[in-house]
């Protein structure tokens, strides 16, 4: 198997059952590789492996302490997911994997001078990204605090508890810990059922207090529904960072066109090389467009999810179909998502990040 570009090939060194469904990868770094696979909070692995020929790739985020932790991810198994499968069915200590360095712009930039209150909230295996935002912040920030409320079905399906409860154990007075249970009855009430709006804007009245940034990872209702509570409640839009791990493909649109051609000349600079292509304003994405004649182009999810194929419009005009992975700040610098970029002008020149 060829080794594509910009990957690194890690030993695995450890594969830890986490739930019935999941586990947690390890990998080994060489002291050549250090700095290249340095993290910061919140960011993700892309891993791949070719089967049969299809060049298979998936997004995992770390969830340990970007502190001087070890570079670790958590893979939940997704029905019939060729790749969570096969890391658990199959994947063991010893093996090794094509591996991307770590990616993503979720996470706070910590320092050890800021005393803020972070409110996060995660569902299922959204706590990987927020796990790693917590212990860095309790590492790094002393005058920080964490609250975190984690939604599951049952107790059972809580991924990383151990490493919450280790956590929780080192920082008994800055970390806040409330788990809500969908299918299991608790103690409290407020705690029981599912993490939807109405639950949430009780726990904004009560534990989730005079928070100053807020990070939300999970499923695509609960994210976005939980982003837009806070909207509403007057949180700016600076501060409340989302993370969604997939996305439902959205449904065919029109698109506000200036191109007078059936394609456009779309130039990308990649890897210091210049390259045109043919691109139809509603035909295959710019990314696919590009795949077709560089096989070097950057690429993950594919679902304006991961961010991994981010890119500047330098010139010319694009629109996306979806953005689950810009902040605001990127796409007012013109960055987009190149598996989501339609062009909208005769001429485009984007560069890739």
């Amino acid at each position: 198997m060829a080794e594509a570009y910009g990957f690194s090939t890690l030993r695995v060194a450890a594969v830890e059952p986490l739930t019935s469904d999941s586990v947690a990868l390890t990998f080994d770094v060489p002291p050549a590789l250090a700095e290249e696979f340095r993290f910061r909070p919140g960011q993700h692995l892309t891993l791949r492996r070719v089967v049969a020929g299809e060049d298979l790739r998936r997004t995992y985020s770390l969830c340990t302490s970007a502190a001087g932790g070890p570079l670790r991810v958590a893979v939940k198994r997704l029905d019939g997911g060729a790749f969570s499968g096969w890391v658990l069915d199959s994947l063991r200590p010893g093996d090794e994997l094509e591996v991307l360095p770590p990616a993503g712009r979720f996470g706070p930039a910590v320092d050890p001078l800021r005393a803020l209150r972070y409110g996060l909230v995660a569902a299922g295996s959204g706590i990987t990204p927020v796990l790693s935002i917590a212990a860095t912040v309790l590492d790094v920030e002393p005058g920080s605090e964490v609250v975190l409320v984690y939604g599951n079905r049952t107790s059972a399906d809580v991924m990383l508890l151990e490493e919450l409860s280790d956590l929780k154990d080192r920082f008994p007075d800055r970390l806040q810990v409330l788990h809500v249970l969908s299918r299991e009855e608790q103690e409290s009430e407020l705690l029981s059922g599912r993490l939807d709006r109405e639950r949430l804007e009780r726990l904004l009245d009560t534990v989730l207090v005079d928070v100053d940034e807020w990070y939300l990872c999970g499923p695509f209702g609960m994210v976005t529904g939980a982003q837009q509570l806070l909207l509403d409640r007057g949180v700016p839009e600076r501060s409340v960072h989302v993370e969604l791990f997939h996305a439902d493909a959205p449904p065919p649109r029109a698109r506000e066109s200036a191109v007078s051609t059936g394609t456009c000349a779309v130039t990308v600079v990649l890897h210091g090389r210049s390259t045109m292509v043919p691109v139809a304003p509603d035909g295959p994405s710019v990314l696919d467009a590009v795949l077709a004649v560089r096989s070097d182009a950057p690429f993950a999810c594919k679902g304006g999810v991961c961010g991994t194929c981010r890119a500047r419009c330098v010139s010319g005009a694009v629109e996306m179909d979806v953005n689950y992975a810009l902040e605001p700040d990127e796409l007012a610098a013109g960055v987009v998502l190149t598996c989501q970029s339609h062009p909208t002008t005769d001429e485009v020149r984007l560069e890739f990040l």
